[in-house]
């Protein structure tokens, strides 16, 4: 057994599902050649948004116009953010408005569908599976460091004029010993599970998003925490397996997780799942000053960003 086995071991004794056997637990998809499976996927964290409404029209649409299927997930990995009664805004929005879903979340704590749960927090055992084997492949490892020696880090690189992050020599427990983490794990001290770049910013790849055409990107060379200390994932990690699992063919999604793509990329990769199509369109935008200028439309300025605001204002579906 390899130290790499034995760390995984030690931090995940209580897992004993490989992610093959977990995979064997999901039903394939009866679909016909060419079908899209897409999903809309918010995070229950205040009102749904008319931006939330137009992106699952384009998920929506690439699904049904392929006989494909198109499902609703709820992020609810981050708990500092959510708000009471958020699914049921999201759901009840949809609703409104006749976006149907053929399987997913139908309430609070309620779904349907054979590939469910349909809610992140409802699947970390799931995420520890895929945690544990990237630890023993040596993807992954525990990291100790402290916000405090964080912003050490962040204030040393703005001083000398180089990027800030937690990567290559910055990353203090990149390369700890298992005597070292041992040592660490007895004093009960908290820890995060990140990932273990081979990435090179230097080096770049190029991809088709079906949007933006042939783009060419640099490579991710972050070692990004993918298991929280509270063993929440963050997004980065739980998304890949969640559309895995869940046999997703198209990420249709907003501009601003563009610059995630080579972090995601990467991270599909190092679990050996097939990458699948990207799509990123552009945010809406609002004309201000009688049409001459425009900005993203702003949850906290405009109240037509609620999609309560449409329903409220008999805005027909």
């Amino acid at each position: 057994m390899t130290d790499n086995e034995k760390l995984s071991q030690l931090l995940f004794e209580d897992v004993n599902v490989t992610p093959e056997e977990l995979e064997q637990k999901y039903p394939q998809r009866n679909l016909p050649d060419g079908a899209r499976v897409t999903r809309f996927a918010p995070s229950p964290t205040g009102f749904l948004h008319i931006g939330g409404l137009f992106a699952s029209m384009v998920a929506k649409l690439t699904a049904d116009t392929t006989g494909g299927a198109f499902y609703l997930r709820i992020e609810d990995t981050d708990k500092t953010r959510e708000v009471e009664g958020g699914i049921k805004f999201i759901v009840d929005g949809f609703k409104a408005f006749d976006i149907n879903f053929d399987e997913g979340m139908i309430g609070d704590s309620d779904w349907s569908g054979d590939f469910g749960p349909y809610i992140q927090s409802k699947r970390l055992d799931i995420y520890k599976v895929y945690a544990k084997d990237m630890v023993a492949k040596g993807n992954a490892y525990p990291c100790f460091i402290t916000e405090e020696e964080l912003e050490e880090i962040r204030k040393k690189q703005e001083e000398m004029g180089v990027r800030t992050g937690y990567y290559g020599n910055w990353a203090k427990w990149r390369d700890a010993s298992l005597e070292d983490i041992k040592k660490e794990l007895e004093t009960g001290k908290k820890f995060v599970i990140r990932l273990y770049s081979t990435g090179n910013i230097e080096n770049s790849f190029k991809m088709n998003d079906l949007i933006k055409g042939n783009v060419t990107l640099r490579e991710n060379d972050m070692d990004t925490v993918l298991l929280k200390s509270d063993g929440f994932p963050t997004y980065h990690f739980a998304h890949p397996i969640d559309d895995h699992l869940m046999q997703v063919t198209h990420i249709t999604r907003g501009d601003e997780w563009f610059a995630s793509l080579p972090l995601h990329v990467e991270l599909f990769k190092k679990f050996g799942f097939e990458l699948p199509q990207y799509c990123h369109f552009a945010p809406l935008m609002k004309l201000e000053n009688e049409g001459k200028s425009k900005r993203k439309l702003s949850k906290r300025k405009d109240p037509e960003a609620d999609m309560q605001y449409y329903i409220a204002h008999g805005y027909p579906k």
